[in-house]
């Protein structure tokens, strides 16, 4: 990659940061306006959680786009979009505990042992903070060939996503089999190139 086109990546890095901050504006606009509809804590909770689902989905999209257009700097934007998701995700469990139950710990106990959705959902959530933490190249350098076994739990983390969205009440599959295609075709690529690059490794032996 020349400097030209590192200055290209940089740059258009401003405008992916507005898009992915954009959401967040506008709730604090809505949240200023008290327009939040009849039950403002879940509209919160709910619209958090459907954009940190969004943008997980568009970190995973970045591999595939490298390899269609055979241009590396797509991967370049996948640390903005994961962190972003993560924020989005910090955001989503706050408003559940602080917001929807008032952080009241015995009520919050009982709701997560009735519902196992939850409970997928907080796995999801703690497996995605250390992938935040370690996003850096610092880490990278740190972590060496591990950094990569960590971060491929992004894989587990989307799935758990879509388990936990799938299960809510009212939602069911109806509501999320775009998100559920989309998730398969993006895992689909990522089995078809581990699949090739197997293949070529035993063809090399």
């Amino acid at each position: 990659m020349t400097n030209t086109d590192r200055d290209w990546v940089g740059i258009a890095k401003i405008p992916l940061f507005i898009v992915c901050i954009a959401p967040f504006a506008a709730l604090l606009i809505n949240v200023v306006r008290n327009d939040l509809g009849p039950d403002p804590a879940k509209h919160v909770v709910d619209y958090c959680g459907l954009w940190a689902i969004r943008l997980l989905w568009a970190s995973l999209l970045m591999t595939p786009l490298r390899i269609v257009s055979k241009q590396a700097y797509w991967v370049r934007y996948r640390r903005m979009l994961g962190l972003f998701a993560l924020f989005y995700a910090a955001l989503h469990v706050f408003a559940y505990v602080f917001l929807l139950f008032g952080a009241q710990w015995d009520q919050l106990l009982v709701e997560i042992t009735r519902r196992p959705y939850i409970i997928v959902g907080a796995i999801a959530f703690v497996l995605l903070i250390p992938l935040g933490i370690t996003s850096t190249r610092g880490w990278q350098r740190r972590l060496g060939r591990r950094w990569a076994k960590l971060h491929k739990l992004v894989y587990l983390i989307s799935v758990l996503a879509l388990l936990h969205f799938t299960w809510l009440k009212k939602v069911g599959i109806e509501a999320t089999w775009p998100y559920a295609l989309v998730l398969f075709v993006l895992l689909a690529v990522r089995i078809r190139i581990f699949s090739r690059s197997f293949g070529s490794r035993r063809s090399l032996v």
